[in-house]
């Protein structure tokens, strides 16, 4: 889908639909569409470079399983995700050259080698895995090989006792089993001999040398899905902050409406400063397309980083409608780990800070601000707002589909194919004032007049059409403003 934006001197060479947004010439698209998180995750279990798409925190323990212990992020970045309430996340586990899948090696009766059992995910986690292999109770012809994860039994498989091959098809064919893979290492004689606990050994989860160049390939990988908002679990490192920021910047000028939320650390978020660092990474990023998260936050007694707390705002970004605003939102925490006084709340604001804080009876969003501070050309004051950026993602990406799916390649460029387009047009702008999401009056399409008409200066190529978009996006109210007579 060839897609982005275009200027008069840099015409694109792909075929498809570019757009530019101006600051007189918004649009949006119809509310109630939720959108996706993407979020690299680390883990001690769980397919490795993998997208895993999550919709519950079951579905989390199912993909990661429960151990949290290490550096591992999985759970507890994607439990914040969720509870912004997206329409799913999409988890992609990273790891680095040690990854490792446990593995146990078994033993026939007369200690041959005859069966390897390896965990299905390479981790940490493997190593708690130990088994027991004794003879039927109710069959004595037949064996049951019991999997534990600690003192827990996870699976009891039944096999005839006679055959290493039916042990490991037992297990392979079991699909209810979601721990194990078995592979025959010989016949031996028939029969495994008989353990108690054996436990797994050799599994490395592949996190103590994860480095920036794992989070850009994960970046790269992440380009040929579908998805809105980005986070990171709890990643602080400039350089790595740095380059996810100029990949953002760069999707969005290839036409993918994406945004991504940062945060710092805790250090930053706590500090007396903590309004000024946290102004500063804003200078930094300046983008329309990166919110910056200032604030920490405590969730059930644990205190998360603004960092950390990016992926919550994340999954707060995509999970409302294009006629919400994140401004005022309740969120799901029970304090912030600094409370801002109200002259760094107003420099926040100015400095394109995302900022959670205490009303006095719970925790809300302040503003739904992303970390554009220094507007660039073309661009105005709602350019900061997040709710304004996403509308127009959204609008670009829906024009682009309606575009290759009923008019590139379909329609002759003439006037009568033109007029159409722009009438096609009309009819998406008036139900998009119908949603609330423009304004009911003053819009309109027409062919750009620079290429076409009386007035044109310009020659479009045969195949080039321009047209143009005139509306007034409309806005949540933020500000009231009120006078009370005393008579």
């Amino acid at each position: 889908m060839a897609g982005g934006t275009w200027s008069g001197t840099d015409r694109p060479v792909l075929p498809g639909f570019y757009m530019n947004f101006e600051a007189a010439a918004l649009s949006a698209i119809l509310p109630g569409s939720q959108g996706i998180v993407a979020v690299p995750v680390k883990a001690n279990w769980g397919a490795v470079k993998q997208f895993v798409e999550i919709t519950s925190e079951q579905g989390i323990y199912d993909a990661f399983g429960r151990d949290q212990s290490g550096s591992a992020s999985a759970q507890a970045i994607l439990k914040l995700a969720l509870l912004g309430k997206p329409k799913k996340v999409l988890a992609y586990r990273i790891a680095d050259a040690t990854a490792a899948k446990a593995a146990l090696t078994l033993k026939d009766s007369a200690s041959a080698n005859v069966l390897k059992l390896e965990a299905k995910y390479e981790g940490a986690r493997g190593n708690g895995f130990s088994v027991i292999i004794q003879t039927n109770a109710v069959d004595a012809s037949k064996k049951d090989l019991k999997l534990l994860e600690g003192s827990a039994v996870l699976k009891t498989f039944t096999f005839p006792g006679s055959s290493v091959q039916a042990a490991a098809d037992a297990l392979n064919q079991d699909s209810g089993n979601t721990w194990l893979t078995a592979t025959v290492l010989a016949p031996g004689n028939g029969t495994l001999a008989a353990v108690s606990g054996s436990a797994f050994t050799g599994g490395n989860s592949g996190i103590s040398g994860i480095a920036s160049a794992d989070y850009l390939n994960a970046l790269s990988t992440l380009e040929t899905q579908e998805f809105h908002v980005l986070a990171l679990d709890g990643v602080t490192d400039t350089g790595i902050q740095a380059s996810v920021a100029a990949w953002t910047s760069r999707l969005r000028s290839e036409g993918k409406g994406i945004v991504t939320v940062l945060g710092g650390p805790a250090a930053d978020d706590t500090a007396s400063d903590a309004a000024s660092r946290a102004a500063a990474r804003s200078a930094l990023f300046n983008h329309e397309a990166i919110i910056n998260v200032g604030t920490g936050a405590i969730l059930a007694g644990t205190s998360y980083s603004s960092a950390w707390v990016s992926a919550y705002v994340a999954g707060l970004i995509a999970g409302q409608k294009l006629s919400e605003s994140t401004t005022y939102a309740a969120a799901p925490f029970s304090d912030v780990t600094r409370r801002w006084t109200r002259s760094e709340q107003e420099s926040s604001v100015k400095n394109g800070v995302f900022l959670l804080y205490h009303d006095g009876q719970k925790v809300k969003v302040l503003r739904g601000m992303n970390s554009l501070v220094s507007l660039r050309q073309g661009q105005n004051a709602a350019w900061k707002k997040i709710r304004t950026i996403r509308v127009m993602d959204a609008i670009n990406q829906d024009l682009l589909r309606t575009a290759e799916e009923g008019y590139i390649g379909k329609v002759n460029n003439t006037e009568e194919g033109r007029l159409a387009l722009v009438e096609s047009a009309k009819q998406y702008m008036q139900t998009l004032a119908q949603a609330g999401v423009i304004e009911t009056t003053g819009f309109d399409v027409y062919l750009n007049p620079a290429y076409y008409g009386e007035t044109a200066g310009l020659t479009p190529e045969p195949d080039q059409v321009y047209i143009k978009w005139d509306a007034q996006l409309t806005d949540v109210m933020e500000q009231i403003f009120g006078t009370f007579i005393v008579h």
